[in-house]
């Protein structure tokens, strides 16, 4: 699985990455940007393989997580992912939302353990900010 980056994510508007309430975090959507720089461009395409975007999924994954985790003080660490919304610009045709969402959810398993597994949506839209392919939230329980 490729390693995806620990820097932080850079907000692309006027908002938090993260923001924590009690012993809850909400991450901002991200996308698959790296140092701010959007590494995968356009929708999802219905006749590519899904494995195509499996990197993109992971990045956005991933920089979820680290935002996350940024709103973590000294001893905690993220007791559960709660829920994922994983949104996914697709082009007309495209039905494995639940697969691409699938990348993700390996993701957090593999890094975070059972824990790592919550509940997910997995929404079809017809673009996402910067033309980004996916785009990911979570809700994270820290213990």
């Amino acid at each position: 699985m490729t390693r995806p980056t620990t820097d932080a994510p850079i907000p692309q508007g006027n908002y938090l990455a993260a923001k924590r309430h009690g012993d809850l975090v909400f991450t901002s959507g991200m996308t698959p940007r790296k140092a701010g720089v959007l590494q995968l461009e356009g929708p999802v395409k219905a006749q590519e393989p899904i494995e195509s975007y499996k990197d993109a999924v992971i990045l956005a994954c991933s920089n979820a997580l680290v935002a996350a985790r940024n709103q973590l003080a000294g001893g905690e660490a993220v007791a559960a992912i709660l829920s994922m919304t994983v949104f996914i610009a697709a082009e007309e045709g495209f039905a494995a939302h639940s697969k691409l969402a699938d990348f993700a959810s390996a993701y957090l398993a593999e890094t975070l353990g059972p824990q790592g597994i919550g509940s997910r949506a997995a929404v079809g839209v017809a673009t996402l900010p910067g033309n980004a392919p996916v785009e990911i939230q979570l809700v994270v329980a820290i213990g």
